[in-house]
């Protein structure tokens, strides 16, 4: 108990921005975890995308061979140095506007606790889009570590089976690329200023090569995203009032055996696939 006494005085000590949505994690158990699960020894170089005032950093230098840090608040900066390690390189700069894949010659692991407002676009942006297939920034990361917001650790890892609110373009953007999985849910007392909700902490195993193999990935990407567009709308109607020539969705539902009352939301992530190609061939 006394590392979360510890880590909150010196949270406290150090003040808080909330425009840059920051929330400090002072459980040192949690942190303890992170280690953990990230399994970093000294062949690992690690990224760790806002770093605070550096309670994570500091673990993480001490196990890695190399620690980079990505922090946009210049006060948190001027902490991050007092930590003087030879392992540690700071960067200043927004993590959305950092080319990753310049970062180190050697594959990443990332350890990551974001504002939860961005968590959408900083997946975007370690990932790649659905049909960036040669995107340089993945090509360079092993595995993500990612503290979020509960609600949308569930939809990172979502089903069709979901909660239909739980399902939706960040799940299969999350999913195309990496093998996702919740590691455990972190009580929002975790962290100084205590959040309004809980966190937890996802796991996100990059993978080679995308979920499905496809004929035209730029078109699965606009098959999906009409699909969700209008949440209480049916898959039909929302693919037509975004394009898709009617007779022809009327047609390819039928071929695959799908009530034509169907929303999108109770598609897997396959049958989107499946949707795509014969609405992309027909």
């Amino acid at each position: 108990m006394s590392t979360m006494v510890d880590y909150l005085q010196r949270a406290k000590y150090f003040r808080t921005k909330k425009r840059l949505g920051q929330n400090f994690l002072i459980n040192g158990e949690v942190i303890a975890d992170i280690m953990d699960f990230a399994k970093i020894t000294k062949d690992d170089v690690v990224l760790e995308i806002g770093p605070g005032v550096g309670f994570v950093t500091e673990q993480l230098v001490k196990r890695a061979k190399k620690v980079i840090v990505v922090e946009l608040d210049e006060e948190a900066i001027k902490e991050l140095e007092k930590l003087e390690c030879d392992n540690l390189e700071i960067i200043h700069n927004d993590i959305l506007k950092t080319d990753i894949s310049a970062l180190s010659n050697e594959k990443l692991k990332i350890v990551a606790n974001i504002p939860y407002y961005i968590t959408s676009p900083i997946i975007a942006h370690l990932l790649g889009e659905i049909d960036d297939l040669d995107n340089k920034n993945r090509a360079k990361i092993k595995d993500i570590i990612l503290m979020v917001q509960e609600e949308v650790a569930h939809r990172i890892v979502a089903t069709e089976k979901s909660q239909a609110k739980q399902y939706g373009l960040l799940t299969i953007l999350s999913q195309f690329w990496a093998d996702c999985s919740i590691i455990r849910l972190v009580g929002r007392k975790s962290f100084y200023p205590v959040p309004k909700v809980n966190s937890a902490l996802v796991s996100m195993k990059v993978r080679e090569k995308p979920l499905l193999e496809l004929t035209d990935y730029g078109h699965f990407r606009k098959t999906i995203k009409a699909a969700f567009s209008q949440r209480r709308k049916t898959l039909k109607n929302c693919l037509v009032a975004n394009g898709f020539n009617k007779e022809k969705v009327a047609k390819v539902i039928t071929e695959l055996n799908l009530d034509e009352n169907i929303r999108g939301e109770k598609l897997s992530i396959k049958e989107f696939g499946e949707l795509s190609e014969k609405l992309f061939t027909n």
